[in-house]
């Protein structure tokens, strides 16, 4: 970079540093995976948070099935007012919104693979 200025090579390397973070900030952000972190790190003690497997908690219902009781649509204001259950084990959780619709992005996505797997398991 000859004759450029040292304050000239300081902001050109400081726009490519924004731009490159900014592109790692964008490329990071999954709903999904971000709803499977935090289901995995407050829910997986009771229960069924994956696509196979029970609860380890025998009446907590496994999140791949909560689609056949609940629109889980409708769960994110439950899950930031804090969800309030009849059983007293159930501990209250609140959460953000934006926590909140990654958890219900990644309940969604279990929909799916339930029902992937219901119509392999049927060929």
């Amino acid at each position: 970079m000859k004759g450029r200025t040292p304050f000239y090579q300081s902001l050109m390397g400081l726009v490519a540093l924004l731009c490159s973070a900014s592109a790692v900030v964008a490329q990071e952000y999954d709903p999904v995976e971000d709803g499977h972190a935090l289901v995995t790190m407050y829910c997986t003690d009771c229960h069924a948070t994956e696509t196979a497997g029970n609860s380890p908690f025998a009446t907590a219902p496994r999140f791949r099935d909560l689609h056949l009781r609940y629109d889980v649509e409708l769960l994110s204001e439950a899950l930031v007012e804090g969800i309030v259950t009849a059983h007293p084990e159930m501990p209250q959780f609140e959460f953000d919104p934006l926590q909140a619709a990654a958890i219900v992005a990644y309940l969604k996505s279990l929909e799916l693979s339930s029902v992937r797997f219901d119509v392999e398991s049927t060929n």
